[in-house]
């Protein structure tokens, strides 16, 4: 699960973020928790969960490898009702610019 992190680290897109002061949770039915914190154009990440996160997405891992990898869409993932969002929707459709296939 991790690995999975990382990849979405490594794939950050830093000029997307500047300015931003975001929380984005995971939380991984079958896994673990997760958070990711955005602050000007640099992107950390935590274990566990955070009471000021912006927006949460719930998903298992395989939607979330699907979404990292680019071989599932966020959006279809979320019509299909393997990816629920709770909290701000529209930052949800952030993740895209951030952190691009």
């Amino acid at each position: 699960m991790a690995n999975i992190i990382e990849t979405m680290q490594s794939k950050f897109n830093p000029s997307a973020a500047e300015g931003l002061d975001l929380i984005f949770q995971f939380n991984i039915e079958d896994g673990e928790t997760y958070h990711l914190i955005v602050k000007d154009g640099a992107c950390d990440l935590a274990t566990g969960e955070n009471d000021d996160a912006n927006v949460t997405l719930i998903m298992n891992t395989e939607t979330l490898e699907g979404i990292v990898s680019g071989e599932t869409d966020g959006m279809q993932a979320f019509m299909a009702g393997q990816l629920r969002v709770e909290g701000d929707m529209m930052l949800a459709t952030k993740l895209g610019e951030l952190f691009p296939a």
